[in-house]
């Protein structure tokens, strides 16, 4: 692990075997140009004896993953007990088995697609139990904290960094992130971290969640679910996002860059302890060995 990832609890694993390749093409002038590309497999998840869901994902944390995606879909329960998650490679496969009997096979006929990229799902009867979470009121986050937390995040060695084409989140508490998930869609790396939450049994109440994609219905919905009450982005919202935030009383924050960023619910929980005015603003984008540059600084790869 690099120097600048040593207080995380898990970081990017950028030059893992298995997670990115080499592939030899050329550029516009003909020119012959090695670049790294992420992988993308596909990995099944059951839970007991039921098939519920092939996702396509780079491949690391299969268990976190899989135990994860369960409970933002609403079919692992607080007093579950997992019994053992077993992870074949050869075939792609992942097991949860639970003590308690399951049986999702009507569940199943109520996924409706969502608009995360590698088409994430949510299942029609999450939102049964959106209304009934209360987010945390103690929760802040200051301004000094969103500013060292942006600041860290992208410059922290990553798969974005080294190949594109990946989403990030992170865990973050005041201005420490801790756990930092990448996944070719960003639904795979906020269940990886929802895994690991049920795994260490974290305390989600002063949480803060940092994604670097858009901050759509699925990312409000799932931030919820998970019982986290910031919600951090990059990149911009979606209407419906916006709403949904507002009626779980989520604090929403987007298009932190900088010393920029844009607040549209639950402004109560931030606390302005810092100077704009000394902030460093974010700096222009570094061209990617082999990538093609935004000159006007108008696209971010993340927000796809």
């Amino acid at each position: 692990m690099s120097e600048t990832d040593k207080s995380y609890m898990i970081a990017p694993r950028p030059d893992e075997a298995g997670l990115s390749s080499t592939v030899t093409g050329f550029d516009q002038n003909g020119a012959t140009v090695e670049t790294r590309v992420v992988t993308e497999r596909p990995l099944t998840l059951y839970l007991n004896r039921q098939e519920i869901v092939t996702m396509m994902t780079i491949g690391d944390h299969p268990d976190l993953l899989a135990i994860g995606y369960l409970r933002n879909q609403n079919m692992l329960h607080d007093d579950d007990v997992i019994s053992e998650v077993e992870f074949d490679e050869e075939l792609d496969v992942v097991v949860v088995r639970t003590e308690r009997d399951t049986d999702y096979e009507e569940k199943l006929q109520k996924k409706v697609r969502t608009s995360g990229c590698a088409q994430g799902t949510v299942f029609g009867d999450v939102m049964a139990g959106f209304d009934d979470i209360a987010l945390s009121e103690n929760a802040v986050i200051k301004t000094s904290w969103l500013y060292a937390l942006t600041k860290r995040i992208n410059t922290t060695p990553s798969l974005y960094l080294a190949a594109g084409a990946i989403h990030g989140c992170v865990l973050c508490q005041a201005d420490r992130p801790l756990v930092y998930m990448e996944d070719v869609g960003r639904h795979n790396a906020v269940d990886k971290i929802a895994g690991w939450m049920w795994r260490t049994n974290c305390d989600p109440a002063d949480k803060i969640f940092y994604t670097t994609g858009r901050l759509t219905s699925e990312m409000v919905i799932k931030t919820v679910m998970m019982g986290i009450p910031i919600l951090v982005s990059r990149s911009g919202f979606t209407a419906w996002g916006v709403d949904l935030a507002r009626r779980a009383g989520l604090t929403l924050i987007g298009r932190a860059r900088g010393k920029r960023f844009v607040v549209l619910a639950g402004e109560k929980r931030l606390e302005f302890d810092a100077d704009v005015g000394q902030a460093d603003d974010e700096p222009v984008r570094q061209r990617r060995k082999g990538s093609v540059s935004d000159p006007a600084g108008k696209e971010d790869e993340h927000a796809k």
